[in-house]
């Protein structure tokens, strides 16, 4: 049956278009998985299990810090077994981690329920959407990542007012349940019935190239640096570096944006409600971010976002009425269409298809590190000299002095010529 949807839909257009699709299908799906879902939870858990939201926000820190070692294990599946496979799979076991979450009855189960669905959904889901849309595409690769991405923010629109309105009439317990039966119904039809691992595994080229006659020998076709060579690459650790402080300080400005901004003197229902600004500006800033990967020399486009990163986190600390305060949550969209499109496109534009999992897994690891220990140094600076702002400043150096290193000396691994 995949065959005969496969012959139907290919000759009228390219069939990466479909992965996308299918791609973006499932980041929307990973929504139970993310904080924005999360967050509509934590009151009902807290009241139901009788936990403070210190309590519930530890067994979360530290599921996502243990999920984010074992997600380089999941890349290796990936390479192995493919990316269709492992995620039909993965599927399977998010919807089980939601059940099981809504069952959670003390802290020991509601730790071990947040391990499950960070790691399959957050990380792994994330992780191998990405690499079906990175086996698809080359040249138009930034573009098909933002557009995969745009399920994201749906997710963000859909998964929070969907879950308040089950906890409200069902209770939070249901609502899991709801949840993972959901996400079963929409993710697993489409992987088994129309993903397809690599564009060269049906005849067929990335972008639309020219069709392969044989199909035989598809791994030689296909070329990257393994994990051990990447590892060896100056590139691996300026990306990384990168990659870890861009999730580590968009995480932070998720978490306190609120707390930020009242302390100076905006309004807590005008703080929240520029994250909408931001998921806006986000969404309309994706297919840009896209076409610049896309046209423009990679290192670039890298330097371009870590700039903006440092201009959100200085932008919110002069943020003391609502214009500056607006002007802030369009930087900081800015910043998330550049972080979301990055993390997918990264990787296999500097050290190619072949092993692409396992690097994307621990290029994972180190976001999801960077992501579980962002908000301490400012949450620190909050408890002990009641004043973020200073260190937020000073984390926003960080970005800065990556922005030279990523201009001058990141470049492509000899083997991998393209610029």
């Amino acid at each position: 049956m995949r065959d005969k949807i496969f012959n139907y839909i290919s000759p009228s257009f390219f069939y990466g278009w479909m992965i996308v699709a299918v791609a973006n299908l499932g980041i929307f799906s990973s929504g139970p998985g993310q904080s924005h879902t999360f967050s509509v939870f934590v009151g009902p858990i807290g009241k139901d299990l009788d936990l403070s939201s210190a309590s519930i926000a530890s067994a979360y820190g530290l599921a996502t810090l243990i999920a984010a070692f074992l997600l380089p294990y999941m890349g290796k599946l990936i390479d192995k077994y493919g990316a269709r496979k492992t995620l039909i799979i993965v599927t399977i076991l998010l919807g089980i981690s939601c059940v099981f979450f809504g069952a959670a009855s003390n802290f020991l189960m509601l730790t071990v329920g947040f391990g499950f669905l960070r790691f399959f959904g957050q990380g792994s889901l994330m992780l191998g959407c990405a690499n079906l849309v990175s086996q698809w595409f080359d040249k138009k690769r930034g573009f098909a990542m933002s557009i995969m991405a745009l399920g994201f923010g749906i997710s963000m629109a859909i998964h929070p007012p969907l879950s308040q309105f089950l906890i409200d009439h069902y209770g939070w317990k249901f609502a899991w349940v709801f949840l993972g039966i959901s996400t079963w119904i929409v993710m697993v039809p489409a992987l088994y019935l129309l993903a397809w691992n690599t564009p060269e595994s049906v005849g067929l080229s990335p972008d639309g190239g020219a069709k392969i006659e044989s199909i035989d020998n598809t791994k030689e076709i296909i070329q990257g640096l393994n994990l051990s060579q990447a590892l060896k690459e100056r590139s691996f650790y300026i990306l990384s570096a990168m990659w870890f402080g861009m999730a580590m300080l968009v995480t932070t400005l998720h978490f306190y944006q609120v707390t930020i901004l009242t302390n100076q003197g905006i309004t807590a229902d005008f703080a929240a409600a520029l994250f909408t600004v931001s998921a806006i500006t986000m969404v309309l800033f994706m297919p840009v971010v896209g076409k610049l990967f896309d046209n423009i020399q990679t290192h670039y486009v890298l330097t371009i976002g870590l700039l903006i990163n440092c201009v959100s986190l200085l932008s919110i600390t002069f943020s003391v009425n609502e214009y500056y305060a607006f002007i802030y949550a369009v930087f900081f969209g800015m910043n998330n269409a550049i972080s979301m499109t990055m993390f997918g496109y990264i990787w296999p534009r500097y050290f190619g298809r072949k092993h692409l999992g396992s690097i994307q897994g621990t290029g994972q690891m180190i976001g999801v590190i960077g992501a579980s220990l962002g908000p301490l140094p400012v949450g620190l600076a909050i408890d002990l000299i009641g004043d973020p702002l200073v260190t937020i400043r000073y984390l926003a150096l960080y970005p800065f002095v990556i922005s030279f290193l990523t201009i001058f000396f990141l470049r492509p691994p000899s083997s991998l010529t393209k610029d």
